[in-house]
């Protein structure tokens, strides 16, 4: 069943929307390299769209009605937005899901170190990532320090041009032979991922003989101790001093000790911008579009339903931890989801445990995330007739899993075929796939989460090429196409 491709069919003024979007989603992948950075901003953009605080709402004691809009947020790494439809909550809602989340590589909690005249941060690789793609390229540090006193420090280094960036060092050829006779894997251990961030140290003035007499001293030292004294001063100068400039400056600029790495979360994440793909700029390369291609799309759909009047309530949740198997207080598997749709009914008249079962389980779902495009260099992994191409429009997997579909959530018929007429109607440009050949690997996302309530929920998403490296590419006309059944399916689902 051949699919054309979606480049065929735009007039001017849909390639001008196009064009548009893909500004657009440019700079929310640019700007938001974390999950903190995508929920802010999506926060930001639903007040402007006129959602309000759930928990506001609940402390003043209101209700909500037919056109009412809320936010919510967990642990400031997951978003969920809705809009109250006129339809009851216990009837079912149209929920669009995707993750926020991307592979990367994290500082551990104690990771600054001193070695043959460098300072290094030691990292934790995050997510399912290729060890050697992380050598030798601009990395850019995000993120935050959260000090004793409660404040919060919020750490952007190496996107302004201003900026220095940092990155992970490779082994020279002439000295690698026995580095590539190893396996894929080994060829970088992910112990030495770790980033260069220093290699000078800071040079000492000497002061004037009148101001060092000034010094003070709880005791005047004796000759012997003066004589210790000097000697572990002189030690501790000329040991680690790349490491104490490095915190000099760390302290001077943004207010930062070695014990606040502690109680930090910094992310190293590929530096620079987003950018247009190919001499015809058909396509896009960023950091981070699995799965915020798909998070963003799902987010401009639902903001996208302005102050319509809708039917069945329009849901979107965007989470965290994905990658790492949606574990944790912001992730998938977390209650965050349940709790907030309990709160929604409450407001709505509509509270108790089985209104909210009924309500989860008449649900309908769209699991946003992408899928592997056909990549010519690599074409025997691929099944052509059961593959994802770019260009062809939203991509929909009616399983994923592994082996034996193994972790899959496997949509039914019935469901699929309701899917089918929804895109139809809008003229939404689709495909469906599977993820590569059978036995060739595999992979799940958050589908069989939801589905345990009983919904019917389905794998959708963007095509991509390169996931989960550094540098992902995707097709402008796929993520047109992806906003477009997302809000088809919010509005007629």
């Amino acid at each position: 069943m051949k699919r054309e491709s979606a480049w065929k069919k735009y007039d001017p003024k849909q390639l001008k929307e196009l064009d548009k979007l893909a500004e657009d989603y440019k700079a929310f992948i640019s700007e938001n390299k974390t999950e903190r950075e995508c929920c802010k901003t999506a926060v930001e953009l639903a007040e402007k769209h006129g959602y309000v605080s759930l928990q506001k709402l609940i402390g003043e004691g209101k209700k909500l009605t037919a056109g009412s809009k809320v936010w919510a947020t967990s642990q400031n790494k997951a978003v969920i937005l809705a809009h109250v439809g006129t339809s009851p909550l216990e009837t079912g809602m149209n929920i669009l899901g995707a993750h926020i989340d991307s592979p990367r590589l994290d500082l551990k909690q104690n990771p600054l170190y001193e070695k043959d005249g460098f300072t290094l941060l030691d990292t934790h690789y995050y997510g399912g990532i290729k060890n050697y793609q992380w050598v030798a390229l601009p990395l850019a540090l995000h993120g935050v320090v959260a000090k004793k006193d409660g404040t919060t420090i919020d750490i952007v280094i190496g996107e302004d041009d201003s900026d220095p960036v940092f990155c992970v060092s490779d082994l020279l050829p002439h000295l690698g032979a026995k580095q590539l006779d190893k396996k894929g894997r080994e060829v970088v251990e992910g112990e030495d991922l770790d980033i260069l961030v220093g290699n000078r140290f800071a040079v000492e003035v000497e002061k004037p003989e009148a101001e060092r007499a000034e010094t003070t001293h709880t005791s005047k030292p004796t000759e012997d101790t003066k004589e210790a004294v000097d000697e572990t001063v002189h030690e501790d100068k000329a040991s680690e001093a790349v490491k104490a400039f490095t915190l000099e400056l760390l302290e001077e600029k943004y207010d930062i000790t070695e014990e606040d790495f502690l109680s930090a979360e910094i992310e190293v994440v590929p530096a620079g911008k987003a950018r247009d793909l190919g001499f015809d700029r058909s396509m896009v390369l960023g950091y981070g579009q699995d799965d915020r291609v798909c998070a963003y799309t799902s987010l401009v759909a639902q903001l996208a339903l302005a102050d319509s009047t809708i039917e069945k309530t329009a849901i979107c949740v965007l989470v965290d931890k994905e990658e790492i198997g949606s574990v944790g207080a912001s992730g998938m598997e977390s209650l965050f989801f349940e709790n907030t749709i309990a709160e929604i009914m409450e407001l709505a008249g509509e509270g108790g445990m089985v209104k909210l079962r009924r309500a989860l389980a008449a649900s309908s779902m769209l699991s946003s995330d992408v899928s592997a495009g056909v990549d010519p260099a690599y074409g025997s992994v691929f099944e052509a007739k059961n593959s994802a191409y770019l260009g062809k429009g939203l991509v929909f997997n009616k399983y994923t899993g592994a082996r034996g579909k193994s972790g899959s959530n496997d949509a039914r018929a019935e469901y699929m075929a309701r899917i089918r007429r929804v895109m139809d109607e809008a003229q939404v440009s689709f495909q469906t796939a599977e993820l590569g050949r059978v036995d060739a690997g595999g992979g799940g996302t958050i589908a069989f989460i939801p589905a345990r309530y009983g919904m019917d929920v389905i794998d959708s998403g963007v095509a991509v090429l390169s996931m989960h490296s550094p540098w992902e590419a995707t097709s402008k006309a796929d993520i047109y196409e992806a906003r477009r059944g997302y809000e088809a399916f919010l509005r007629n689902a």
